[in-house]
Order: C-alpha cells, then sequence, then structure tokens
C-alpha cells in the first residue's frame, strides 16, 4: 500500500510543492516531529495502529501548507491559514494518494471541525465534518497538537495545549482529554533536545 511512500519520495513531494527553502524546512520538520511523537505514544500504547499509515500520515498531513506561503516566505494576502487542510487532501488526491492517506490532511485540525464549526466559525471551508474516524487519524490529529510552526517554532505541553483550545469552548477541552486519556502524553524533552525547540 506504502510502497510509493518511501522517505524519498516523501521529501520530494515536499521540495516538489514548496515554495521555498525556508518554508520546506519549517513544515518537513514540523511533520518529523509529529511522525516522532506518534511513534512514541504508540510505543508505549495497548492500540492497534498501522504505524506505517500513522508514519506517512504524519510526514504529509501538512503538504497543504505550502500553496499558502509566497516564494519571500510569508503568508500569502488574503489567505487562511485553516484551508491548508484541505488544500492538502486536493494535493494528495491530485498525486494518485489513496484515502487512507489524503485523508491526514483535511481531518487533523485542532480537535476536529464540525459541520456547525465551520458554519459558526465562518470558515472559508466546504461546509462538512473534519473529523479523526479511525485510530491513526485520532493519533496524527492528536502528536499534531504538541508542537506549533509558530516563529520560532514550539512544543507545547499538554498544559498549555489544553488552555490554548480552551478558548473554542468546553467540549474542545473534552475532546482533547479524551484523547490523552486514550494515548498518553508524550515526553516532550528528549524531542526539545533533538530538534532544539523549547517547549511552553
Amino acid at each position: 500500500m506504502n510502497m510509493f511512500y518511501t522517505p524519498d519520495a516523501i521529501e520530494a513531494l515536499h521540495r516538489k510543492y514548496a515554495p521555498s527553502d525556508e518554508v520546506y524546512d519549517l513544515v518537513f520538520t514540523h511533520c518529523q516531529i509529529v511522525r516522532d511523537i506518534a511513534i512514541q505514544l504508540n510505543s508505549k500504547g495497548t492500540f492497534n495502529i498501522d504505524i506505517e499509515l500513522v508514519t506517512t500520515g504524519a510526514m504529509l498531513h501538512d503538504i497543504g501548507v505550502y500553496p499558502l506561503f509566497g516564494a519571500d516566505s510569508k503568508l500569502r494576502e488574503g489567505v487562511s491559514y485553516i484551508t491548508h487542510g484541505t488544500e492538502g487532501e486536493a494535493i494528495l488526491k491530485k498525486e494518485g494518494s489513496p484515502e487512507n492517506v489524503w485523508r491526514f490532511a483535511a481531518h487533523h485540525t485542532g480537535v476536529g471541525l464540525t459541520k456547525q464549526d465551520v458554519i459558526d466559525q465562518k470558515h472559508p471551508l466546504p461546509v462538512a465534518d473534519y473529523l479523526a474516524e479511525t485510530d491513526e487519524e485520532l493519533l496524527i490529529m492528536y502528536a499534531d497538537k504538541f508542537h506549533s510552526k509558530t516563529t520560532p517554532p514550539y512544543f507545547n505541553s499538554f498544559e498549555w495545549y489544553r488552555q490554548d483550545i480552551s478558548q473554542f469552548g468546553p467540549d474542545k477541552v473534552a475532546k482533547f482529554e479524551e484523547m490523552a486519556q486514550k494515548f498518553g502524553v508524550p515526553e516532550l524533552e528528549p524531542l526539545s533536545r533533538k530538534y532544539g525547540y523549547e517547549i511552553r
């Protein structure tokens, strides 16, 4: 199933769509970090996960960030960052990815976007549910929460993200806590040392 997704093939896809080296470094490193967090959580858990699929999904989930940036490494004017999921889905479909891979792109934002979220928050997205449906999708969504592509990038502690997501309502906090119950809380210190980003 994943013959196409060798590490070299994944890196080539990133290179193909990255508008600059700076944006490539930002996104590719983030994907590596999400992969590392997902693998770490899986190694401690008792859930039944397709780790090969998770590795591929982690490395490709943010491919849709690239079209949002210009060659100057700045976010294009008038684009909304939240569209990076559907942008990524479109890229992966165009590249011939199977559904269980392209779904990672559009189904990892926050702790899941419902149709009602899209309407209430006036997101520039097709009105649909963007929710994790498999354990693999849920693991990528959860692992993604522990690192932010800010300037500079940060690792997010469980407490920091729990507080951050609370602005969207207690139901989102509950969803995040459910993921933590299922997968555990990652150890970020070794990853902080490996990648050189601080934990907040």
